[in-house]
């Protein structure tokens, strides 16, 4: 262990660990020495250019800045010497006296420094200010007044080397320095992101949200808890004023560290949005036919309000009277853990059946199968942020800088310490300027490429034959398999060149640490499950699992979707992936339960609409999710809706599959609920009601709960930390983590071995829990995407998310700001593209495939290759999933979302 360093603090003896700061050892004691140019946050380094954190060294003539000097061995320090406050004093003072007379944020932290030194005026006089105009009002989110900027440097550090996104720089010298944007641009004109990191860091504000001004600033209550988006799990503080959110920040959370994105920070306020669900509803009797014609203003004409008691007794009694296998569920995602283990267990407790399931299937299904199977567990490896320890990382078929932002924080900042980092996508995004090889296959030719870089290993024998030995199983087989996919055969069939393959194989086998990430573009194919097979087994002949900086990660789409899967939210497994068809496994709910457990495996998503179309199912109970926007064909899962006898739907707002609703049941949002979730990080963490739910809404437990108990269920929950304790029972991975626990902690990490440990963030480093502890090699052929384009159908269509949107967009396309950035649907093409078709960006256009067409504004991508064309899909008015594919990989039964063959007309 390094030694510790002894010096004198204020007149105490203490110690100090090598590396750390006089500021950092004097606030871990406790005491505050001001500081405005340093924020004592991960990520932040500290700049000693302000100097309101001076203190005193004896035998130094000058003062030195606390939030940089490090103590040395038998070192006096004085932060309390007359000299020393005097000298911070006088810092805070100047600096004050520039300040406007009125406040942009009255509570900012330059006015606690002031009050800590005791200045509440200014003996000097205001300087002139020779700068561009103080007020940058451009941007929809953030508002820049540079009259009260101190030049403390902060906001350049937070977006250059925190959010690694280099927007902002300081222009101008001396006193006359400022803050600009790009090319001097105005900030909404910039390339901004709208991270908010900026606004975060400003002491002053100088940096702010547009709609944060003044005494406007103040909050009367700080909830923290986590973000209710994509699967990075964010901590977040909740800053509420007058029963509503008024502004979001970012906490030191283990996997966001204090960062957010634009949805995270200013994401938040369609919980406030007038169409929110406020009262049960019924379908009126006279009301017209099903279907995708319910605007919210005309609400009454197609449903009629009605008290909790009639709606939840019509929607038991519309599930009773076809009861059975005739009833199935959808559950959600974006619910908490406790909810959607209470919904897969009404389900399979009070129909008999396991025909339960969630958006997984629609997203990482395929990669689940393929990581139980092979190494035995369908969660991550490693978290994240493990990137940091890691010297090589392939990111795959997923775009963070806009599906997880937060997440791409890591991975740009692996980059400046000089990690390698390797991007494979069909489309050339944003991450890709900071790759060190990017390769742009040809789209479904996924198989090929990575056999063709695992062909290279093997014939140049950089493989880890060690740890293939001991850890592994079937190499001979995948070996064997292998000889058929040399490089120089296989870059035509993928369209990357054989010297660029072997250079991605030799970089990724000759890594001390490397790490696999990989999202939907890999998992939303037929041959999905392969996909995930390829990159299993490049990490394991490579040894890449279960060592820091090493592991297997599928980035997680939605907020809880690793948590709902884990509690059972799946027609195939009981909670923790515990095999439905086990006796042993049944026997245990059973016991816990009281009801016997079906033998069988229950209906997918997918399947579960087709056997509404046949006639098999005629109910359904749907929490959370929106099957008439996220289905592929989704005219057929619409026709399937309105098929059904009997439809009950808990939302938020009448979305578009409530539309087709018999019963609509009105649910909390997220930050008016308490929980837990779990991230693509394996991190379970604690979510807590910020501000009441609207009118009669209430928690999506609850009334689950309820609904149970009309339908002869005996529960008696009261509060989600009793579901939690319950799912402890059934649940191993749940071992030391406790609801008291995550309550002081706010999270931990499983699989956690002891009741004060913070959780494994790597695992599988002494074996896998497989059949002798070893993982397998499972070989991959080349499966061709279900269509072929042809003389009808010459372009491929590819479908995902934009950066301000998320899943169907019924939370962010009512959020003010993002609404307002991202409004109107859109697809990409590459410029020459469009020229080629006689088009032009800004101008309307029309995808048609073999299922169906949309009317779209077509944007100039270079990043889209030729003859591809990116849908959104977000948008109901063009929605992406009338023209996709649903043909399911047969394995993990997920539909074929990223491979759809269209044409492109002028509308």
């Amino acid at each position: 262990m390094t030694d510790t360093i002894t010096f004198t603090l204020d007149g105490e003896t203490i110690q100090a660990q090598p590396g750390e700061t006089i500021w950092q050892v004097a606030h871990g004691r406790g005491l505050i020495i001001p500081h405005l140019c340093h924020k004592p946050a991960p990520g932040y380094r500290p700049d000693g250019n302000c100097r309101a954190c001076m203190v005193e060294v004896e035998g130094e003539r000058s003062l030195v800045a606390s939030c940089i000097r490090e103590p040395a061995e038998g070192m006096v320090v004085h932060s309390d010497s007359t000299r020393a406050k005097t000298a911070r004093k006088m810092v805070v003072e100047m600096l004050v006296t520039d300040q406007p007379e009125v406040a942009h944020d009255a509570s900012s932290h330059l006015a606690d420094m002031a009050a800590v030194n005791g200045v509440s005026d200014s003996r000097f006089p205001k300087l002139e200010k020779d700068r561009v105009p103080l007020l940058d009002d451009s941007h929809v989110a953030m508002q820049v007044n540079l009259d009260a900027c101190i030049q403390c440097g902060l906001c350049v550090r937070a977006c250059r080397e925190v959010q690694v996104n280099d927007v902002i720089g300081m222009a101008g010298r001396g006193h006359d320095a400022y803050p600009t944007f790009d090319m001097a641009d105005p900030m909404g004109a910039s390339s901004c992101v709208a991270c908010g990191e900026c606004v975060q860091a400003c002491p002053t504000g100088a940096l702010l949200p547009a709609t944060v001004q003044g005494d406007s600033a103040d909050f009367d209550e700080e909830v923290a808890s986590v973000c209710p988006f994509c699967g990075v799990g964010c901590q977040v503080s909740l800053k509420v004023k007058d029963g509503k959110v008024k502004y979001v920040e970012g906490l030191n959370g283990p996997a966001n560290e204090g960062r957010l994105c634009v949805k995270g920070r200013f994401g938040f306020d369609y919980i406030h949005h007038p169409h929110r669900l406020t009262k049960p509803l019924i379908r009126r009797d006279d009301a017209p036919a099903k279907g995708l014609n319910v605007d919210p203003g005309d609400l009454l004409t197609h449903f009629r309000e009605a008290s909790w008691d009639e709606a939840l007794d019509a929607a038991a009694k519309g599930l009773q009277d076809i009861s059975g296998q005739g009833v199935a569920g959808f559950g959600s995602a974006k619910c908490t853990n406790e909810e959607a283990y209470l919904f897969q267990k009404l389900i399979r407790q009070g129909f008999g059946h396991n025909n339960v399931d969630h958006c997984t299937r629609l997203c990482h299904a395929s990669s689940v199968f393929a990581l139980v199977e092979n190494v035995g567990s369908g969660a991550v490896t490693a978290t994240f942020n493990e990137i940091e320890n890691a010297d090589v990382a392939i990111v795959i078929g997923c775009n963070p800088l806009e599906n997880h932002p937060v997440a791409a924080t890591y991975f740009k900042q692996f980059t400046q310490r000089g990690g390698k980092l390797i991007v494979m996508d069909p489309r050339a995004h944003g991450l890709s300027r900071f790759a060190t090889h990017t390769l742009q296959f040809k789209p479904g030719a996924d198989v090929a490429m990575l056999n063709a870089i695992m062909a290279t290993i093997v014939e140049e024998g950089l493989y880890d034959q060690q740890y293939i030995d001991a850890y592994t199983e079937n190499w001979e087989a995948e070996k064997t398999h292998l000889a058929n996919f040399k490089p120089e055969d296989m870059a035509e069939h993928c369209g990357i060149d054989a010297d660029t393959l072997r250079a991605v194989a030799r970089d990724f086998a000759g890594a001390k640490a490397g790490m696999i990430f990989w999202g939907m573009g890999v998992s939303q194919h037929i041959h999905g499950t392969d996909n995930s097979r390829c990159l299993i087994s490049l990490a394991l002949m490579c040894g890449q699992v279960g060592r820091p900086g090493t592991g297997l990660h599928p980035l997680r789409g939605q907020n809880n979707v690793q948590g709902a899967s884990d509690a059972g939210l799946i027609p195939m497994f009981l909670p923790d992936y515990q095999d439905v068809t086990d006796p042993e496994v049944r026997s245990h709910f059973a016991d816990m339960w009281g009801d016997a457990i079906a033998a069988e495996k229950g209906l997918t998503v997918t399947e579960i609409l087709d056997a509404v179309h046949a006639g098999r199912i005629k109910g359904m109970y749907i929490l959370g999710e929106n099957p008439a926007m996220s289905d592929p064909d989704v005219d057929h899962a619409r026709a399937a809706l309105a098929k059904l006898d009997h439809l009950v739907v808990q939302d938020i707002f009448l979305t578009e599959t409530a539309n087709y609703a018999d019963v609509v049941l009105p649910a909390a949002a997220f930050y008016e609920k308490a929980g837990t979730v779990t991230n693509t990080n394996r991190q379970v963490q604690i979510a807590r009601a910020a501000v009441p739910a609207p009118g009669e809404a209430r928690e999506d437990w609850r009334i689950t709960t309820d609904l149970a108990n009309r339908l002869g269920l005996q529960w008696d929950y009261t509060h989600p930390s009793q579901v939690f304790a319950e799912m402890k029972l059934g649940m191993p991975s749940l071992n030391n983590i406790t609801w008291d626990r995550l309550e002081a902690e706010g999270a931990v990490t499983y699989p956690c071995p002891a009741p004060d440990h913070p959780g494994e963030a790597v695992v599988f480093g002494d074996g896998f829990p497989r059949p002798e502890g070893r993982a397998k090699f499972t070989p991959a052929a080349i499966i061709a995407p279900d269509e072929a384009v042809d003389d009808d159908f010459p372009m491929v269509m590819t479908t995902g998310r934009q950066l301000e949107h998320w899943h169907t967009g019924s939370m962010t396309r009512r959020a003010s700001v993002l609404d307002a950035v991202e409004p109107e649907a859109n697809c990409s093409l590459h410029p020459r593209t469009l020229r080629k078709l006689g088009l032009s960006p800004g101008q309307d256009i029309r995808l048609i495939s073999r299922r169906g067409e949309i009317t779209i504004m077509a944007r100039a991508d270079r990043a889209i290759a030729e003859g591809m064309v990116f849908v959104p899909f977000a948008f109901v008015e063009a929605a992406a999933n009338i023209l996709t594919n649903p043909a399911l990989d047969p394995f993990g039964k997920i539909p074929e979302f990223k491979f759809a063959a269209v044409r492109v007309e002028p509308a």
